[in-house]
């Protein structure tokens, strides 16, 4: 696993543009089509905003990554000289404010889509909210970006001599009281069963909804509309929101047993993978024509069967987790 992590460094590096570059593109989308009326540019802007709140997902878990570098692989707690764990911590709790904003603005985008594929023009007020959610959260990534800029990326370079000077900050930052919270070391042991118990609720949600919809497209429940059953999403989206939140806080609350876990990256692969698959069910009139008693076209079932074996993988990585990479 050691191999993988200078990889994982890297792909930070390259990732962490991603979202402040997304959001500046889908902001000046959504601006010119606000201006021009332009209803298609909405929708571009918005799944831009929708597709870089799902690559954020990795792009934040290869922070803790390319930290764990940082520190090296022997178990030394100090960082290479010249290297601020202030920096870092002011880095991280950003990214981490950053990051919240981010999901929400997401969230707001995939629901004008939904929605707008069930009325004739985007809802006025969702695409308002979406315009403020996105200029905010284009602030505080510029911010985290700029906070990251003063971290000196020697996890890309050969390994520094450590030194002790830089274990003071450990426990310091908003992060890193959230993990202590949900880890139960700050005298809350209930957090994390809880935890427990709404990420499996959430995963029973989403994987229903998956499974319910994309069967319909490959040839089942064939009396009924494509449109009616992709009503159920919301409860879909709403099961993938508690397993991000509650996921989230697994990860910043132990964050060493998931960044040296192949398992991990595997499954968040496959997260990213399967939500930019669900733009194909939002942009694509093809499987809105499905209706009931019709057979759906072939690229809405190769949709499909991808659908439900991407987060069949996210499922079967997630359960491997203590197996694959013993970290647990």
């Amino acid at each position: 696993m050691s191999a993988l992590l200078p990889n994982s460094a890297h792909l930070h590096v390259l990732l962490n543009h991603v979202p402040t570059v997304g959001f500046g593109m889908g902001l000046s989308l959504l601006l010119i089509a606000l201006l021009r009326k332009k209803d298609g540019l909405k929708r571009t802007s918005l799944a831009i905003f929708l597709i870089v709140a799902t690559v954020a997902i990795a792009t934040y878990v290869t922070g803790n990554a390319a930290e764990s570098v940082l520190r090296g692989t022997d178990g030394d707690p100090a960082f290479p000289p010249g290297v601020s764990p202030d920096a870092i911590r002011g880095h991280e709790d950003a990214a981490l404010l950053a990051f919240v904003f981010m999901e929400v603005t997401g969230f707001f985008a995939w629901l004008a889509l939904w929605q707008g594929r069930r009325v004739p023009r985007l809802p006025g007020w969702n695409v308002g909210v979406v315009l403020l959610l996105a200029t905010l959260t284009f602030s505080l990534m510029a911010r985290a970006a700029e906070l990251g800029g003063h971290i000196h990326h020697q996890e890309m370079s050969a390994p520094a001599t450590a030194t002790a000077a830089a274990t003071n900050a450990a426990d310091d930052g908003t992060v890193r009281a959230i993990g202590r919270f949900v880890d139960g070391s700050s005298g809350q042991p209930w957090v994390w069963a809880t935890c427990e118990t709404l990420h499996f609720v959430g995963l029973c949600m989403l994987f229903s909804v998956v499974i319910i919809v994309n069967l319909r497209m490959l040839g089942m429940i064939r009396n009924v509309s494509f449109a009616a059953v992709y009503q159920l999403l919301p409860i879909g989206m709403l099961g993938f929101g508690l397993n991000l939140i509650t996921g989230m806080l697994f990860f910043i609350a132990t964050p060493a047993q998931y960044v040296n876990n192949v398992a991990f990256f595997w499954k968040i692969a496959f997260v990213v993978l399967g939500g930019l698959n669900i733009l194909y069910f939002l942009l694509d009139d093809e499987p809105w024509r499905v209706g009931p008693g019709d057979d759906a076209p072939v690229t809405a079932k190769l949709a499909a069967a991808a659908s439900i074996l991407l987060w069949g993988a996210v499922l079967y990585c997630g359960h491997m987790l203590p197996f694959i990479g013993n970290s647990f």
